[in-house]
């Protein structure tokens, strides 16, 4: 493993501060600062970019993001045992690093990007990483503040985010990803990559914004997929039917055929589906 940087190695820094990854934070700590290299590369050129990161942990993504040459790294950990080796970081890196504890479910883009652009480059806790995910997609202004996303999940999860109609790994992320970003895989991570080694593959995902994603009711499409998804083996007619007396109509003004299933209907359909909803609710 090649040093980065001139700091200890990750083992080293997790003894020196009693840092067990803890089950209950969704942990698992990247030790491999060749891989944590890599991730950071994925995402694209760091220079004169804010880097939003959640869950650093012993901070080897960290370390990556500021040897790749990021201008400054925003760091969000939960978790207080985990601040005194952030600290030694941003010591190594001047001005470069702010740490904030707290929660990033909580966390305001705006006030992190403070109109610099932002990219946002993390191995996201598995127990707060899909609806992070969502959050950062389904905000209210589009564009969002950020330009980027580069994220590490289970790779199930992964899947779910790129996934296309016709696909038994197509659902409700899916649908909102595909609407609104273009989403792509980047690479695997083995679970040997982590300490402790979680029970499943993990997934680089590279995430970006579309300038201008057709127009749809958000609150209404998330009604339509939640129904339409939480009964996918149903048709539509049936699925939907809770939503409106109407519902049959409804499908049909969308230009959908009521007979068919919520995984045969393309993100288009889905947000002409949301509209016709809309009005109806």
């Amino acid at each position: 493993m090649s040093q980065i940087d001139d700091l200890p190695p990750l083992r080293d820094v997790i003894r020196t501060h009693a840092l067990d990854a803890r089950k209950s934070l969704g942990q698992n700590f990247l030790l491999d600062l060749n891989l944590t290299s890599r991730i950071a590369r994925s995402a694209g050129d760091l220079e004169n970019v804010t880097v939003l990161e959640v869950g650093p942990g012993p901070g080897g993504l960290t370390r990556g993001l500021l040897a790749g040459g990021a201008k400054r790294v925003v760091a969000v950990e939960k978790d207080r045992r985990c601040l005194g080796a952030l600290g030694e970081i941003a010591a190594h890196y001047p001005g470069r690093l702010e740490v904030i504890e707290g929660d990033a479910l909580k966390i305001g883009l705006r006030d992190v990007a403070k109109g610099e652009p932002l990219k946002i480059v993390a191995n996201l806790p598995y127990n707060v990483g899909t609806q992070l995910l969502v959050n950062w997609v389904a905000c209210e202004d589009w564009p969002p503040e950020w330009t980027s996303l580069t994220l590490m999940f289970q790779k199930e999860v992964a899947e779910r985010i790129v996934a296309k109609p016709g696909t038994k790994a197509y659902g409700r992320l899916g649908v909102l990803a595909g609407w609104r970003t273009d989403a792509k895989i980047l690479f695997d991570v083995s679970p040997k990559a982590f300490t402790p080694p979680p029970k499943v593959t993990s997934a680089i995902v590279h995430i970006t914004p579309k300038a201008e994603p057709v127009p749809c009711p958000l609150k209404a499409l998330e009604r339509v997929t939640a129904a339409a998804f939480g009964q996918r083996r149903k048709m539509l007619r049936a699925s939907l039917k809770a939503l409106s007396p109407d519902a049959e109509t409804l499908i049909r003004e969308a230009g959908i055929e009521p007979t068919r299933r919520a995984e045969e209907i393309s993100v288009e359909g889905f947000i002409a589906l949301a509209k016709a909803f809309a009005g109806d609710s």
